[in-house]
């Protein structure tokens, strides 16, 4: 899944996720979740040349592959995710101040964009109490014992990958990518689906479908 948010306000998109460097300034920014590979929407991004990307993923994958294509091409401004020790140049470009990183604990983030696609106001979690984690995050205690507030994340656009899609939009998933994905399109605006197989409505049973069609706005086929 991968996820792209416009924000023409850079500093209301600051205080909500941390991620911001004032002495960047560009005239729009793109925020962007990513699980699992929509390639082909990867690399039309990549085609189109899109700049100044805020990208929120579990990870950056690998260069050459998904996300990573993104940060080869330096398109990326800005990466909220759990780690990003699978890609040496999302490293190497952070070091360089090139790219501004955000780490935050992958339970924390997909509940992030949960309470964002679920129009909550933030979740409340241990995870990071005590540590550096906590900086800049308001504590609140529940029952005698201390709680982060983390604030939701959404995007403009999600780009989801699914293994079944039917002409309606009705999507399945296979294995580790109904993990983050159904989620994830719950917290865009628009949602692009990028299926494997796209298949007449009615042979995805009911209880199959994980995200339902009003869900999707946009079905890209094989060409």
């Amino acid at each position: 899944m991968l996820s792209v948010e416009a924000s023409k306000n850079e500093d209301d998109r600051s205080r909500r996720s941390g991620c911001h460097d004032p002495r960047r300034r560009s005239s729009e920014n793109r925020r962007v979740h990513g699980r699992g590979h929509a390639e082909r929407l990867v690399d039309e991004i990549v085609r189109q040349g899109k700049r100044d990307l805020t990208i929120i993923a579990n990870d950056t994958a690998k260069p050459g592959t998904g996300i990573g294509k993104l940060i080869s091409a330096k398109l990326v401004q800005c990466v909220i995710a759990s780690h990003i020790g699978l890609n040496p140049e999302t490293q190497q470009q952070m070091i360089a101040a090139q790219i501004q990183v955000e780490l935050t604990p992958q339970g924390t983030l997909i509940e992030r964009i949960r309470a964002g696609g679920s129009g909550l106001g933030g979740v409340l979690t241990p995870t990071g109490v005590g540590t550096v984690v906590e900086e800049g995050k308001r504590k609140i205690e529940v029952e005698g014992k201390e709680y982060l507030l983390e604030t939701p994340l959404r995007a403009d656009f999600a780009l989801i990958h699914a293994f079944l899609a039917d002409y309606l939009g009705n999507l399945s998933y296979a294995l580790t990518a109904r993990n983050f994905n159904p989620v994830i399109a719950m917290a865009g605006s628009t949602v692009i689906a990028d299926a494997e197989h796209i298949v007449p409505v009615g042979v995805i049973a009911p209880d199959h479908v994980i995200t339902p069609a009003p869900l999707v706005d946009y079905l890209v086929a094989n060409a």
